[in-house]
């Protein structure tokens, strides 16, 4: 299987296996739908982290709103009471007052916390570096089991404006948001390789060769942005052994030159006592037992 490091812009995103044979026009709506789907993972464990800590999202109107605010305009949660968490709450207030601030009780908060962690983990790009490639099952099953821990919590359902609810329900509005630009289109998403555009009516195999061992850096990037930078001829790994060695090659350097600065103190015709010992015939005495 070809191995593909994949990145965007300089940052390295996930490990993806495929084959030579596989048309550039199928391989890149999958590229884009595993990446698409670990910043929806992202977007949803920062929600869910929310969520155990001030509890289920205010309606639009109120959001923002200070107590006073919302008590002299006279607006009312009514989902306040009808998604309610599993056990009861606890009264922890939003400083962004964006959530009503009933939290959930200790045990299910580590029941959504210690799933984020995990779903988060088993996606991340440390991946990468533990050689360890994503599927789109891989993230389908994330998003399942974040779904879950959700339903485990408040088994009566969020609110229909709360950004989680909307995530799952693929009805989420990013329009204006930052998390909007990073998102990828198959119509105008594209792969690079060597500095090369990757044609979509191509393989694979036309481009790096027939070999199924193979593993290359591919980066995404949206059209229209020119051509990606190169990657550097050596990593940074690789880099840091060479200046590491350069290093150690400086300093071997000038204790050698230091030494050979001081070799004439060695020499014969330095030796303060050179001409007492030819005086008395002792320069080819041998103190070496026989």
């Amino acid at each position: 299987m070809v191995k593909l490091h994949i990145k965007f812009g300089d940052e390295s995103q996930y490990l993806f296996e495929t084959t030579c044979s596989i048309a550039v026009g199928e391989l890149l709506p999958q590229l884009v739908a595993i990446y698409n789907g670990r910043l929806k993972i992202e977007r949803l464990s920062s929600e869910i982290e929310n969520l155990a800590e001030y509890g289920i999202a205010l309606p639009p109107n109120m959001q923002g709103l200070a107590d006073e605010q919302i008590e002299d305009l006279k607006l009312v949660d009514e989902w306040a009471t009808k998604c309610y968490p599993s056990g009861g709450s606890d009264l922890n207030k939003d400083p962004m007052s964006r959530r009503s601030g009933n939290a959930p009780k200790d045990n299910m908060k580590e029941v959504l916390k210690r799933t984020v962690s995990e779903v988060k983990n088993s996606v991340s790009k440390t991946q990468v570096a533990a050689n360890v490639c994503i599927t789109e099952d891989d993230i389908q099953e994330g998003l399942r089991r974040l779904q879950g821990a959700v339903t485990i919590v408040y088994p009566m359902g969020l609110p229909p404006h709360d950004p989680i609810k909307l995530e799952f329900e693929n009805k989420e509005d990013l329009s204006g948001q930052q998390a909007a630009l990073k998102i990828l289109e198959n119509d105008t998403a594209q792969l690079w390789w060597a500095g090369k555009e990757m044609q979509k009516n191509k393989k694979l195999g036309d481009y790096i060769g027939k070999n199924e061992k193979t593993k290359i850096i591919a980066k995404l990037q949206k059209r229209g942005l020119g051509a990606p930078a190169r990657e550097p001829v050596f990593s940074e790994e690789e880099q840091k052994k060479m200046m590491a060695f350069a290093y150690r090659r400086q300093e071997q350097m000038k204790k050698l030159d230091e030494a050979s600065q001081n070799d004439y103190l060695n020499s014969q015709w330095s030796d303060p006592n050179a001409l007492k010992r030819n005086f008395h015939n002792l320069n080819d005495v041998s103190w070496r037992p026989h």
